[in-house]
């Protein structure tokens, strides 16, 4: 895979427990802060388990005893994360970028809908909801969800793309808040996609969206 030359690109092999990735972000953010090391788009998955942003309400937790449940710091509210899914954790100096939060966040939701739009998928931003949603039949669904932190202006957490996760794992939350849409993966659109895949795309459109910053 042809990769940019900065940030470091990673991908995990199997599921990474949630504790030990928010470790590892932890401790990479200390050290780019530190410029102790370069900036990391880290490619992995998750075994089966719900998150709850900043402001998730406990009552959209449906089912608590199906999945663990983590607490975590990064906006937004619950999410289901697993198998099937690609997790991109970017961790970038938007300091030494000069990139502000909404810019950055913006520029996630390029990043998704360029990649979508390689498997013939238009995904779509929506005022108000977070995330990348794709509207078929007056029917909108999402497919990538995006929650971030910034600390001392460097960035963690990321994108998550439904590629072939089981769907009904999202039963047990009300993903995002948001009741009165679904969701949707690239298998459910009728995409044959391996992670592989779009791993590859990913690669491909983050240096339109994300260029190596200057020194």
């Amino acid at each position: 895979m042809s990769k940019p030359s900065l940030p470091e690109w990673r991908t995990a092999a199997g599921l990474v427990p949630y504790p030990d990735a928010m470790q590892t972000m932890e401790e990479r953010v200390a050290a780019i802060r530190r410029d102790e090391a370069p900036e990391l788009v880290w490619l992995l998955q998750h075994p089966p388990l719900y998150t709850a942003g900043t402001s998730a309400d406990d009552a959209e937790l449906l089912d608590a005893d199906r999945f663990p449940v983590f607490r975590t710091g990064r906006g937004g509210r619950f999410t289901y994360h697993g198998p099937g899914q690609r997790i991109a954790y970017v961790m970038l100096d938007l300091r030494r970028r000069d990139i502000d939060p909404r810019r950055y966040v913006r520029g996630l939701e390029a990043w998704v809908i360029a990649v979508l739009g390689e498997f013939d998928i238009r995904g779509e931003r929506r005022e108000g909801r977070v995330g990348i949603w794709v509207a078929r039949g007056g029917i909108e669904e999402k497919i990538g969800a995006i929650g971030v932190r910034i600390r001392h202006g460097v960035s963690f957490h990321g994108v998550c793309i439904n590629v072939r996760p089981d769907l009904s794992h999202f039963l047990g939350i009300v993903p995002c808040g948001i009741r009165e849409h679904g969701v949707t993966s690239l298998a459910a659109l009728g995409r044959d996609a391996s992670l592989a895949d779009l791993d590859r795309a990913l690669a491909r459109h983050f240096p339109a969206i994300f260029p190596e910053p200057v020194r």
